[in-house]
């Protein structure tokens, strides 16, 4: 993205000038292109900008893109009117603007768009006893009621399921502040599962040792050492804007060679990759043993000066015989799984070309530049790991990573580089404070329900306990609170099922989501823009303290304030619930923090505060000695630690280990990285869905690539064909921002196919296209693109899904995803199949839902 100074404003300068300069900014496929132009302000224009009386203050963008980047709000008598970005420095690649994205920019369309919930609602057919209109959930017309009959509904509610079926009976979805009041009330079931992460949240620490996925990148100057950058299902030019692209970007500036493994043709792979691979989705593994195969069949010719044997011998477990653990079977090390020494299986490039679909050429140059471009660094997306059974890919990028010397080197890395860490990993260099409130832990400690599975839960009345069976369940409430739980959960149409079986279901939540349209009772909360402030963080160099921007919209509360009434009318201590003000709250996250010293080891108090600073605040502290005042951080909003090439703070991870590996062990059973990893299997089996592996060792999943046949070995294919990707897009953040309609206009939400498919389906450019399987269906318009493989059809995911007939005219791809738990709590959205056929119907209101709100 361009340097974005200029302020947007509704009346001066239009949408459509808004929405035309956003895709211009964003359209970077070199395939399609595009001929829009961002729009420049007229001297007048200008001048209208410069001249206006407004407060500009910190505004949040807090949502899960990994950003969390600066936005400014101008307000002008209580009403905001204009947002910009960061502009409070020089941009320089040392020390960046940290500028919002096309999403934050449209953040105020968000917060008062056409979906966000102004009053308390019933469902006009609620049935307070729970035994009729149950299936009339998310088709049902709304009255707007007062917050005293809400909250008594509420309490009402959840005291009779206590009182008939105990605290067992109530499924609390994430909680936010809901989770204080709930666990005074006597507890609640809870949910667990990876959410984004896939096998890497349970395979780190057995194979890594360390949980912070951060901890596992290098910091971004080490970008400039590496000879080769892997973008490996890593696309930051569209997931993870700002400083990440920034970074890859000078990089290639640098002359490092960068090259991208993708099932498509990525924003980032258009705008900087040297080079292209495309593999189908949910293939990784199969790729990664091929060029291993190939790695160790060139070491036996050049006489073992390939692999990094010495890295192997001293810090690896179970790469060969000789570093197997004892009491192990020797048959399942690394090395011969690859060479198929024992299954009388060689993971050749032929083997792998058959599942993954790259060319065995191709497959060899891959393990080429490995051999020939040291050190390199390989980024990799977290979707390699949302797969069914995904341990092995964990293992298997592991491996390849050790035996090529790419760990703990400058310039060397391989590793997860996502959301927050993406492109820069390493301990944070501003360390958030504490809030300074107690937990209050949760009671009930079983049941607990993963969501891969927590819908067939709530039907079949029954649980996993992992690897002690199915155990009785019995839910009566579903409570969504800070989710979107019914949405972005695997198999939509069984969730909407489960919502239609409970007694009671009820949502907090600004904004009309598919959660709240399946309710009874919905309760509007305030955004942080209605807050008393915000502490973010997400770069390990950034600390973001945010301002309240605009006063509640309509009816709506803080969630602390729901939870504190909730607490009184259950007859609990509000206290207790809601013990601080969010002001506080603040206060304490800030007097807390640290900042980093220039030696890049010891940490000093990050601000200063005098007792006339505690008066100004209002709120209960010490003085204290710090870096910078804290009214001073309070007006700029932020502290960003300035960088440089030279400066200490920089960070190669396991750079210590590989130095002594005895002085300085890993915290993994071994001591040592474990790609031979007992305690990995030990997870996986006890989770009790499918058996571990200990090695790399590929499991296909269900509704892998092979499934897509009814013969694979015969190429034959079955009732589904295709696969489904699903991708993260420009116009939201998973759930979020897909109402705007000015991201709506400037990024269509369109099914991807390729034109060789398309042709032989029969189908034409923007026809309307249902993908379909055993579990729904789901209609999008049909936009052709060489950037997909053949077999392979793409669709963004966030959608917020609506039911008309038998198919979501919303597109939300989780209608098709299914439900495959797998250990320890890994999704399956990696591994959709499906078949595809054109229908005739308009799509252009499909987000558009009918609250039918009596008012």
């Amino acid at each position: 993205m361009g340097n974005i100074k200029k302020l947007i404003e509704e009346k001066e300068i239009s949408r459509r000038s808004f929405i035309k300069g956003l895709t211009a900014i964003t359209a970077v496929s070199l395939l399609e292109g595009c001929s829009n132009q961002l729009v420049e302000f007229s001297n007048n224009e200008e001048n209208i900008l410069k001249a206006e009386d407004l407060v500009w203050k910190n505004a949040p963008c807090w949502h899960n893109c990994g950003g969390k980047c600066i936005l400014k709000a101008g307000v002008k008598d209580g009403v905001i009117t204009r947002l910009k970005t960061d502009d409070s420095h020089e941009d320089t690649y040392d020390y960046p603007q940290i500028r919002a994205c096309v999403r934050g920019l449209s953040q105020k369309a968000q917060i008062i768009g056409k979906e966000r919930l102004k009053y308390p609602m019933k469902r006009t057919h609620f049935d307070p006893e729970g035994k009729t209109g149950k299936d009339l959930r998310g088709r049902d017309t709304w009255e707007r009621i007062s917050w005293d009959e809400a909250l008594d509904i509420l309490a009402d509610q959840l005291q009779k399921a206590k009182k008939n079926y105990g605290n067992e009976s109530i499924y609390l979805i994430n909680g936010g502040e809901m989770k204080r009041t709930m666990s005074l009330f006597g507890g609640y079931v809870k949910k667990y599962g990876s959410r984004s992460r896939g096998a890497w949240k349970q395979g780190m620490e057995p194979i890594l040792g360390i949980n912070q996925k951060r901890h596992a990148l290098n910091d971004r100057y080490e970008l400039l050492n590496s000879k080769l950058i892997i973008l490996w299902g890593c696309n930051p030019a569209q997931n993870a804007m700002g400083m990440p692209f920034m970074n890859l970007r000078r990089a290639k500036e640098k002359g490092v060679k960068i090259i991208s493994i993708d099932p498509m043709y990525s924003r980032t792979a258009a705008l900087i990759a040297d080079d292209y691979f495309p593999i189908r989705p949910a293939t990784d593994t199969p790729l990664i043993l091929a060029i291993c195969y190939l790695i160790l069949k060139e070491d036996e010719k050049k006489d073992h000066k390939v692999i990094d044997w010495d890295f192997l011998d001293k810090c690896v477990q179970g790469f060969d015989e000789k570093t197997m653990p004892k009491g192990s079977d020797k048959k399942e090390n690394f090395k011969d799984y690859v060479l198929g020494t024992y299954d009388n299986l060689p993971k050749t490039p032929e083997w792998a070309s058959k599942i993954c679909g790259l060319e065995v050429k191709r497959i060899e140059e891959l393990a080429n530049l490995l051999m020939d471009n040291h050190p390199t660094t390989a980024l990799f997306g977290w979707n390699s790991a949302r797969v069914e059974k995904a341990q092995h890919v964990c293992l298997a990028q592991t491996a390849l990573g050790a035996m090529t010397g790419n760990i703990g080197v400058k310039g060397g890395c391989f590793a997860v580089s996502a959301q927050e860490c993406s492109t820069n990993g390493g301990p944070a260099l501003v360390k958030k404070g504490k809030d300074g409130i107690e937990e209050i832990k949760n009671p009930l400690k079983k049941p607990k329900l993963c969501t891969t599975e927590h819908w067939e839960d709530i039907l079949s009345n029954t649980y996993t306990d992992g690897d002690k069976g199915k155990k009785p369940l019995d839910i009566h409430v579903i409570y969504h609170s800070h989710c979107a739980a019914l949405n972005q959960s695997n198999n939509t149409n069984k969730g909407i099922e489960a919502h239609r079986k409970v007694d009671f279901v009820v949502t907090n939540h600004f904004t009309f989501t598919p959660e709240a349209q399946f309710s009874d009772l919905v309760l509007p909360v305030t955004t942080p823009w209605e807050k008393e402030g915000e502490v973010l963080q997400e770069s390990r160099e950034l600390l973001i303290w945010s301002q309240k921007v605009m006063d509640p919209y309509f009816e709506s509360k803080d969630d602390a304030w729901i939870a504190r009434e909730l607490a009184k009318r259950l007859g609990l201590d509000p206290e207790k619930a809601d013990p601080i003000s969010n002001a506080q709250r603040c206060f304490n996250i800030i007097a807390s923090s640290k900042v980093v010293k220039e030696d890049g080891k010891t940490f000093e108090n990050l601000v200063s505060i005098t007792n006339e600073d505690l008066k100004k605040l209002n709120v209960e502290g010490k003085p204290q000695q710090g870096r910078v005042p804290i009214l001073q951080l309070q007006k700029d909003g932020k502290y960003q630690v300035k960088r440089n090439p030279d400066d200490k703070l920089g960070f190669i991870h396991n750079k210590k280990f590989r130095e002594d590996p005895v002085k300085n062990k890993l915290k993994t059973e071994s001591g040592k990285i474990e790609i031979y990893s007992p305690a990995l299997k030990k997870k996986v089996d006890k989770a009790g869905w499918n058996e571990g592996y200990a090695y790399a060792k590929y499991v296909p999943a269900t509704e892998g690539y092979e499934a897509t046949f009814s013969d694979f070995e015969k190429g034959v294919k079955g009732k589904y064909p295709y696969q489904v990707l699903t991708v993260h897009d420009l116009r939201g953040t998973h759930t979020v921002f897909n109402q705007v309609d000015w991201l709506r206009e400037a990024f269509e939400y369109d099914v991807v196919m390729n034109p060789k498919d398309a042709n032989e389906k029969g189908f034409k450019q923007k026809d309307t296209i249902r993908i379909y399987n055993d579990r729904g269906s789901i209609l999008r318009t049909l936009k052709l693109s060489e950037r997909v493989m053949p077999g392979v059809v793409v669709i963004h995911e966030g959608a917020w899904v609506n039911i008309e007939g038998e198919d979501c005219i919303a597109g939300s791809p989780n209608v098709l995803s299914g439900d495959f738990p797998s250990g320890p709590d890994v999704e399956s959205w990696g591994t959709i199949i499906a078949n595809v056929e054109k229908v005739s119907k308009d799509l252009k209101k499909d987000w558009e839902v009918d609250l039918g709100v009596k008012l």
